[in-house]
C-alpha cells in the first residue's frame, strides 16, 4: 500500500498535537514566571502533596493488579472477573469522587450509620474526611479507579491466544518441575507481562501526578496538589499569574519525565537481571521460562521493586487476595447506590439515616438542561467514531516499523500533564479561531481520546493471525473482502470495547471542555464538578449519577454488539429403520 496513507494520517494527528506541544513549551519556558513559581510559598508544598498522592497511589494500583491478575490467572476466573471491569470502567473519575465524598464527608452515609447510637453525635463533627490535608481521600479514589483500568489493559495482553497460551503451557511446566502455582506465575509470566505495561503504567502515574477534578472534589485542599494550583493560576485574570501557571504545569511534565524514566528503568533492569541471573542453562527454545529458574538449580526467588510486586506472593495463598477485589466491587456499589439515593433526595438532616423528603426535582432540572445533554453526547460519540476510524486506518495501513517508532507521540497525552495540553490546545484554539467554537472543544477532545482507543484497539489488531488473509486471497477475494468478511467481524468485540472507552474518555473531559469551549459549552462533567463545591447535593448527585450512566449504558451496548455469534447445533438425523 502507498506510503501517502499513513504519511496522511501523521499529519491529520501530529500536527495539532505537535502544534500544541510546541506551543505549550514555548510558554512553559518563560524565565520571569519560574522564578515567581519558586517564590510562592505555596509552591513546594503543592509539589510534595502531589509527589505523595501520585507515587502511593501508582505503587498501589501497580501492587494490586499483580496480585489480581495472579490470582485470577492461577484460578483461571480471570474471563468472568473481566466481565465486571467495563462497569468500573465506565464509571468518571468525577463520578467516583462525589460517590465518596457522599460516604466519607462528616454528613455522609458512613457516619450516619453509627450515629448516634455509637458516636453520640447529633450533628456532623468538624472531622477532615473529605479534602484532609495528607491526601489519603485522593489516594483512595485514584486507587479505586485506576485498578480497573491498569487491569482490563493487562487482560488483554493476557487473553491474546499466543501469549495466553503460551504462558498458561510454561507456567504448567514450571509447576511439573516442582514450582508452586503462585511462584510459577511470579517468575515465569510476570515477568514478561510486566513490560508490556510500560504504557499503561505511565498513565496511571501521570494522571495520579496531573489529576485535577478529582483533587477538587476530595482534596487535598491546604495545600492543594500542583495541578490544582496551576488551574487557579491559569484562571487568574492577571497575565503573571498565568505565565506563573504555565510553569507549574511546566514542573509538572519535567516530574511525570523523570518520574516515569525512573519507572521504565526499573523495569528494564528488573527484566534483564532476572534473564542475565536465570539464564546459565536454558536452552534457547525455553526462552519464555528465562524467569523461572527451571534449569535444575535451587528456584530463583522473585525480587522486589516495581518491576514485581509479587515478592512474597509465593508464601501467601493466592485466596487471600480475594478481599480487594470484593473491597473494589463493594466500593463501587456503594458509589452507583450513593449517587442514587443523593439524587432523589430532599431534606436530609443529620443523623438520619435516610432523607426525610424524596424528590425528583433534581433530574427534572438536569432534563431540562437539554443542551448540556446532548453537547455531551454530540462530543463523545463524534470523538470516539473519529478517532476509532483513524485508528483502524493507521493499524492497517501504517507498517510496523511505523507504528512502533510513532507509537510514543501518539501516546503522548496519556503521560502529559493535562494542564499543559489545556495550554497548548486553548493556543491552537486561539490561531485557529477555534475558541469557543464546537469544532474546537471536538480537536481537544479527539486529542485526550485518541491514546486510549488506540490503546484498547492495538492489541487485539496485533493478535490476527496475517496466514488469514494470504488464505482468503488464495480463494480469489481481495483486500476489502478480506476486512468486512474475515477480519472486522472477528475484532468487533475489541473495535466496540475501543469506541465505548473513547466515548467515556470523553464524557470525563473537565479541562479541555472548561478552557478551550471558554466557558460556552457546558458538559455533565463540567457542571458535576462546578456543583460539588456547593450545597446541593441531589443535583450534584444527579449529575454524577448521569455521567455514569452514560458510559455505563455504551459499554453494554458494546458487549452486547460484540458478542460472539451463535450458531445454532445440528441435530443428528435418526436412523431410519
Amino acid at each position: 500500500m502507498s506510503p501517502l496513507v499513513p504519511l496522511l494520517l501523521c499529519l491529520i494527528v501530529g500536527l495539532p498535537m505537535g502544534w500544541a506541544l510546541w506551543a505549550a513549551l514555548v510558554q512553559a519556558l518563560d524565565a520571569s514566571a519560574w522564578q515567581a513559581l519558586w517564590a510562592d510559598p505555596q509552591t513546594l508544598r503543592a509539589w510534595s502533596m502531589t509527589l505523595w498522592t501520585g507515587l502511593v497511589s501508582t505503587l498501589l494500583v501497580w501492587w494490586s493488579v499483580a496480585r489480581l491478575l495472579a490470582n485470577g490467572f492461577i484460578r483461571q476466573k480471570l474471563a468472568s472477573w473481566l466481565s465486571l471491569v467495563p462497569a468500573w470502567l465506565a464509571t468518571p473519575h468525577a463520578a467516583m469522587a462525589i460517590g465518596l465524598v457522599l460516604w466519607l464527608s462528616p454528613s455522609g452515609w458512613a457516619l450516619r450509620w453509627v450515629s448516634p447510637g455509637l458516636t453520640g453525635f447529633d450533628a456532623p463533627p468538624p472531622w477532615l474526611t473529605t479534602q484532609d490535608p495528607w491526601g489519603l481521600g485522593l489516594i483512595l479514589a485514584l486507587w479505586l479507579k485506576e485498578v480497573p483500568f491498569l487491569l482490563w489493559v493487562a487482560a488483554t495482553q493476557m487473553q491474546r491466544e499466543d501469549l495466553r497460551r503460551r504462558w498458561q503451557a510454561e507456567s504448567a511446566l514450571a509447576q511439573t518441575l516442582g514450582h508452586p502455582p503462585a511462584q510459577a506465575f511470579a517468575q515465569v509470566v510476570w515477568p514478561q507481562l510486566a513490560p508490556r505495561l510500560r504504557w499503561p503504567l505511565l498513565a496511571v502515574l501521570a494522571y495520579g501526578l496531573t489529576v485535577v477534578d478529582m483533587a477538587l472534589i476530595i482534596g487535598p485542599a491546604s495545600p492543594p496538589t500542583l495541578a490544582v494550583l496551576a488551574w487557579q493560576w491559569l484562571g487568574d485574570a492577571d497575565a503573571a499569574m498565568q505565565a506563573q501557571g504555565v510553569a507549574a504545569a511546566g514542573l509538572l511534565t519535567v516530574s511525570v519525565a523523570l518520574l516515569a524514566a525512573c519507572a521504565v528503568a526499573v523495569l528494564q533492569a528488573t527484566v534483564v537481571l532476572r534473564r542475565f541471573t536465570s539464564s546459565g542453562s536454558l536452552p534457547h527454545s525455553a526462552k519464555g521460562l528465562h524467569a523461572a529458574g527451571l534449569s535444575g538449580r535451587p528456584p530463583l526467588q522473585p525480587k522486589g521493586g516495581l518491576a514485581n510486586p509479587l515478592h512474597f506472593l509465593a508464601r501467601h495463598p493466592c485466596r487471600r487476595m480475594s478481599w480487594v477485589w470484593g473491597t473494589i466491587g463493594l466500593a463501587y456499589i456503594a458509589v452507583w447506590f450513593a449517587l442514587a439515593v443523593g439524587s432523589v433526595s430532599g431534606v436530609w438532616p443529620f443523623p438520619k439515616l435516610w432523607p426525610s423528603l424524596w424528590t425528583g426535582d433534581a433530574w427534572a432540572q438536569v432534563m431540562a438542561s437539554a443542551n448540556t445533554v446532548w453537547t455531551t453526547l454530540g462530543l463523545a460519540v463524534a470523538s470516539a467514531s473519529l478517532c476509532l476510524i483513524w485508528s483502524i486506518a493507521w493499524l492497517e495501513t501504517a507498517s510496523h516499523r511505523w507504528q512502533q517508532v510513532l507509537r510514543p507521540v501518539w501516546l503522548l497525552p496519556l503521560v502529559l500533564p493535562s494542564v499543559l495540553w489545556v495550554v497548548g490546545l486553548y493556543s491552537i484554539a486561539l490561531q485557529w479561531h477555534l475558541e469557543g467554537q464546537w469544532l474546537g472543544l471536538l480537536l481537544a477532545h479527539s486529542v485526550m481520546v485518541l491514546p486510549y482507543v488506540l490503546l484498547a484497539l492495538e492489541p487485539a489488531y496485533r493478535a490476527v493471525d496475517p496466514r488469514q488473509r494470504a488464505l482468503v486471497a488464495s480463494l480469489g477475494h481481495g483486500r476489502w473482502a478480506y476486512l468486512a468478511r474475515v477480519k472486522w467481524p472477528l475484532l468487533k468485540r475489541a473495535i466496540t470495547s475501543a469506541w465505548a472507552v473513547g466515548f467515556a474518555v470523553s464524557v470525563a473531559q473537565y479541562l479541555p471542555t472548561l478552557y478551550v469551549g471558554a466557558g460556552r459549552f457546558a458538559t455533565i462533567t463540567t457542571e458535576a464538578v462546578t456543583l460539588a463545591s456547593g450545597a446541593q447535593r441531589s443535583l450534584m448527585s444527579a449529575y454524577a449519577a448521569l455521567q455514569m450512566l452514560l458510559p455505563v449504558l455504551v459499554f453494554a451496548w458494546a458487549a452486547w454488539l460484540g458478542r460472539p455469534r451463535q450458531f445454532e447445533k445440528i441435530k443428528p438425523m435418526k436412523d431410519q429403520a
